[in-house]
């Protein structure tokens, strides 16, 4: 089965419903995706009030990377896997009108969505753009900033993914996004084999190690992984719920090996500075 086409359907499903109101939750397979351990309590109230209901009921993510990014004024900020837009809108509020937040998706019904929210939000300063984040249709050194929130885990290919990140972020751009990492050991097989799992975001989580290997492939440096939530047994057996008897015996195996982590990185070099004055500028 194609994961690429599998996503595209489930997360399209998850923006038609937000479209109308209902409530969507992608990582986590319990009744309707709603309420599971993973998509829970990410954002403060004060965040969720300022944008459309839309936006909020949309997020499917593991973390609140706008809350751990330290964005700042006047920065370009590029999320990965955008959704219904609530990183890219709140990222845009971060870093205020001289700054932009890009959001980029290749699920049509949530691009339509997140442009509405957008709409409604009243922010000028984003953009949404369709795309594979595999395939980032940005320019070389563009973008100050890379968030995403629980989508390079669904990724079949993480290396192009972290390769096109790392060639769209200008030297000294920071790496910063939540994702859901195996802690230590091997998930299962059959879990690995579950589609539906997959777009819960448990089987395809990259192992720590790999992770870190995998952004050090890439070239980036001072790679870090925080974890901001560890699944136990509770948690397991929560978002392997619809996935039949067998797998919901097998939450003891995956009791402690998967969290949500707040993964930093950041490309070599410096950002040019702006000059500031004839004390710090080279002379002609």
């Amino acid at each position: 089965m194609d994961v690429k086409a599998v996503v595209k359907e489930k997360y399209g499903e998850a923006a038609r419903r937000a479209a109308v109101g209902q409530t969507s939750c992608g990582c986590g397979t319990t009744a309707g995706g709603c309420g599971d351990p993973i998509t829970s309590n990410l954002y403060d109230v004060e965040q969720l009030g300022s944008l459309p209901v839309e936006a909020v009921v949309a997020s499917l993510g593991c973390g609140n990377p706008t809350a751990l990014a330290e964005l700042k004024e006047g920065e370009t900020v590029l999320d990965l896997g955008s959704g219904g837009g609530i990183d890219v809108l709140l990222s845009a509020r971060r870093v205020g009108a001289t700054g932009k937040a890009y959001g980029l998706d290749m699920t049509d019904d949530m691009l339509a969505l997140a442009r509405q929210n957008q709409a409604r939000s009243g922010i000028t300063n984003a953009e949404f753009l369709r795309g594979e984040i595999e395939h980032i249709p940005l320019p070389n050194d563009s973008v100050d900033v890379i968030i995403s929130n629980c989508v390079i885990n669904l990724s079949a290919d993480k290396d192009a993914v972290l390769r096109e990140a790392f060639r769209v972020l200008k030297p000294g751009g920071r790496f910063a996004v939540s994702d859901v990492v195996v802690r230590g050991h091997d998930v299962p097989a059959e879990v690995r084999r579950s589609m539906e799992l997959w777009i819960g975001c448990v089987a395809g989580a990259l192992e720590e190690g790999d992770y870190r290997a995998k952004l050090e492939g890439a070239g980036f440096t001072q790679v870090d992984i925080e974890p901001t939530r560890i699944y136990k047994v509770e948690d397991a057996r929560a978002f392997l719920a619809d996935a039949g008897p067998d797998l919901v015996a097998m939450a003891e195996k995956v009791d402690g090996r998967f969290m949500s982590a707040f993964v930093r990185a950041v490309k070599p070099g410096e950002t040019t500075a702006p000059c500031c004055g004839p004390t710090c500028c080279p002379k002609s």
